[in-house]
């Protein structure tokens, strides 16, 4: 279990939760990536990645940033005090929502899911007291924060994606030799290319070490998880134009269903 935590990155957990808020703040369209139910392995995540990144990179350039890596907390699942195998149980819930979250509150609504605003530090004492009873981590962000101490439960089901990305000034880059920004972005590419494939080794573990302290992993019914996609459908119609463009919206979409078609 040592092994487990000496990998845990809390850092990686900094934006604001599963949608970065930060991040999204600078360019919105970044937020697709943390949309509830959209991906379903990281196989497809990693299919979206490569075709998006061209659009991020110029994105943030245009807001005076250089993108030079993706990098994830990976995918976030529903933890709770009590086990959530269906829609009416997830409608019971208190869940948390953390601050600057402007995705997940439109989804959680549409379900007819309450929920509170807490910062992360905040979260903890509030599943201490009861006053919510469900939170969204990865597997090892649980650890790390501990909430694991309190909700037993891992619905089997990633609810979201949590990503995170390697900034950098572009003014301040633009300065750089030629040859130093070659061996930046090459450094960028290799060394978090490594890091993304350990905390997905990482996350692994994790629901090892997160079994180990006796939290139990339910699974939906199949009827809630179709439901659970038609609701995502329905949250996008109110957020879209807002916390990210119809296009790069519509392009997710037209890039996962041709992964999808090949499989």
């Amino acid at each position: 279990e040592q092994a487990v935590y000496r990998k845990m990155r809390v850092g990686q957990l900094q934006g604001g939760g599963f949608t970065m808020s930060g991040l999204g703040e600078v360019v919105p369209d970044f937020r697709i990536m943390g949309l509830p139910f959209l991906f379903n392995s990281y196989e497809e995540i990693d299919w979206i990645r490569k075709r998006l990144l061209p659009t991020f990179k110029k994105a943030f350039k245009e807001k005076g940033f250089v993108l030079l890596a993706v990098s994830e907390v990976g995918f976030i699942y529903a933890m709770s005090t009590s086990p959530i195998t269906s829609i009416e149980e997830m409608r019971k819930s208190k869940a948390w929502l953390p601050e600057g979250d402007t995705i997940s509150p439109a989804y959680l609504e549409t379900v007819g899911v309450n929920s509170t605003v807490l910062s992360i530090p905040d979260v903890l004492s509030s599943l201490q007291t009861g006053l919510i009873d469900t939170v969204f981590n990865s597997f090892y962000g649980a650890i790390v924060l501990q909430w694991f101490t309190k909700a037993k439960y891992v619905t089997n089901l990633p609810f979201a994606y949590g990503y995170g990305a390697f900034l950098l000034n572009d003014k301040n880059f633009s300065r750089l030799p030629g040859e130093y920004k070659a061996v930046i972005e090459t450094a960028a590419q290799t060394h978090f290319g490594v890091l993304l494939q350990d905390t997905r080794a990482s996350n692994e573990e994790a629901l090892d070490v997160l079994k180990k302290n006796h939290v139990k992993v339910v699974s939906l019914d199949s009827r809630s998880k179709e439901q659970l996609q038609t609701y995502r459908l329905e949250s996008v119609k109110q957020i879209i134009g807002t916390a990210f463009s119809n296009e790069i919206y519509q392009e997710t979409m037209k890039q996962l269903e041709a992964f999808r078609a090949k499989e």
